[in-house]
């Protein structure tokens, strides 16, 4: 009789901590875990192409436009930025896209969202997400220190026939 109790016991036990496992991927996203949520959160949504030279960005969890641009034909995660007058990108990044150091002069201040900074001018190539492809953007290269991300700002936007936010998504007209 005791034996019996005690296989009972454990069967419960076993299924109390293995149950929750087998049904967590039915659960709401509201019952994720904290951890879960913030992963879900770094995920860059996918743009969506309408047809050639037109591309929407859906929102991230955060509300921001963002995706991986093509600029200098590299690839290049990028966040859109309105209130950005030109495309800016660190240093890394510049390196990256063929720009070297001897050839950055930074000679311009510019303020920033965290303060102001010095920056170099350069014009790139392309500028490309999906089928909409932009040439001679005006663009900041900025210390490492100062940008971490690629701001995709108006000197991108004002070359596109229209822009539009709606509906948790940003539409590009070229």
């Amino acid at each position: 009789m005791l034996l019996r109790t005690v296989i009972v016991a454990a069967l419960i036990a076993l299924a109390a901590t293995q149950i929750p496992a087998l049904i967590a991927p039915w659960l709401a996203p509201a019952s994720a875990p904290a951890a879960a949520l913030k992963a879900d959160a770094d995920l860059t949504p996918v743009p969506v192409a309408l047809g050639a030279g037109r591309v929407r960005l859906p929102s991230d969890s955060r509300g921001h436009f963002n995706g991986t641009f093509r600029i200098n034909g590299k690839a290049v995660d990028g966040v859109v930025d309105t209130g950005a007058s030109l495309v800016a990108i660190n240093e890394s990044t510049a390196r990256r896209l063929g720009f070297t150091g001897n050839g950055l002069d930074f000679r311009y201040t510019v303020n920033t969202a965290n303060g102001t900074t010095d920056a170099a001018h350069v014009v790139l190539d392309r500028v490309e997400i999906g089928s909409v492809r932009v040439k001679d953007v005006d663009a900041f290269v900025m210390r490492d220190k100062a940008l971490s991300d690629t701001l995709v700002g108006m000197s991108f936007l004002k070359k596109l026939k229209s822009y539009q936010a709606e509906g948790g998504s940003l539409t590009l007209n070229q």
